[in-house]
């Protein structure tokens, strides 16, 4: 349960040092707590009293708003782009008041390449971080998914361009995704971005990846990278199929044993078994185990261990 101390201002403004996430004064921090789906789709369940929810009763620290920019009502394709700026930024003002930490994902899936929209998201990255220049509390997610023919040295020339914008104004984590839906980690590893403060994304989804990628994953951590786990699920990749439940164990396991930062894809109830919240619960916020799908259940409980450390 929350306690009177809110997460920011127990740890303040993060920084990476040595590989990892760290606190105002040098002490790892680890970041946890839910994404949301495409907030042109779900809307409803980004909300004050659903963050707050999130906070209290499932031990978040952190809240992660996506931003579709390819699919259907995306930024970049035919969506609202005041009303989706609008809800960011309700939603930065939300977790403020909460003292919570906030990642803004410009969700790069299907354009495949950062580059595609790479003007669009300089434009917004822009306005977005001249309006929270000061603030403390927000993490920038760059691109979340870079995939198929986006390798890492086209990743690179985006990133390249982003961070420095970001830099005129912030000096914030900003966390840059990796080739492969964001699971080539090796690659940031061999050619590393030259600018502070960067963690490479990671994600899995317990079902479809294995001990392969948990050993990948191990490897690039102790060598000294920076790595952020901003979406997590505990299905195949494609958000359904069936919960492995031995897979998801070993997952949790490796993520409390390297001490990472981890976002649970989705809170919404989108009918997929990746959605926390069950497809008939119209309840937005103060959820009771009922409404919880299974995947729900078990990204809440992975919460309170984190909490627990």
């Amino acid at each position: 349960m929350f306690s009177d101390i809110t997460p920011f201002q127990q740890h303040g403004k993060l920084s990476v040092m040595d590989g990892r996430l760290t606190g105002k004064d040098g002490e790892p921090v680890r970041l946890f707590g839910m994404s949301s789906h495409g907030i042109a789709w779900y809307p409803q369940f980004v909300s004050l009293e659903s963050i707050r929810t999130l906070r209290d009763e499932w031990h978040c620290n952190c809240f992660r708003i996506a931003l579709y920019t390819h699919e259907y009502g995306g930024y970049c394709s035919g969506g609202d782009r005041d009303e989706l700026k609008a809800l960011v930024q309700k939603t930065a003002e939300w977790t403020k008041k909460l003292g919570m930490y906030l990642i803004i994902d410009w969700h790069v899936l299907g354009e495949h390449s950062p580059n595609v929209y790479k003007y669009e998201a300089m434009d917004f990255f822009e306005e977005i971080c001249s309006l929270y220049a000061e603030r403390e509390d927000i993490l920038y997610e760059i691109c979340n998914e870079p995939n198929r023919s986006a390798d890492w040295p086209d990743i690179c020339l985006y990133a390249e361009d982003i961070v420095p914008l970001i830099r005129r104004y912030t000096d914030a984590v900003v966390i840059v995704g990796t080739p492969v839906w964001s699971q080539e980690i090796e690659r940031a590893m061999e050619m590393p971005l030259r600018e502070e403060n960067i963690m490479y994304a990671f994600h899995f989804y317990s079902t479809t990846h294995k001990q392969p990628l948990r050993d990948k994953l191990e490897s690039c951590v102790n060598a000294g990278l920076p790595v952020f786990i901003s979406e997590f699920g505990v299905t195949d990749a494609a958000g359904g199929g069936y919960i492995d439940f031995e897979e998801t164990e070993q997952w949790f396991d490796l993520i409390e044993r390297l001490g990472l930062s981890c976002i649970n894809w989705n809170l919404s109830n989108c009918g997929q078994l990746c959605g926390a919240i069950d497809p008939d619960c119209t309840r937005l916020s103060h959820w009771i185990e009922s409404d919880l799908t299974e995947s729900g259940r078990l990204a809440k409980e992975l919460f309170e261990r984190l909490d627990s450390r």
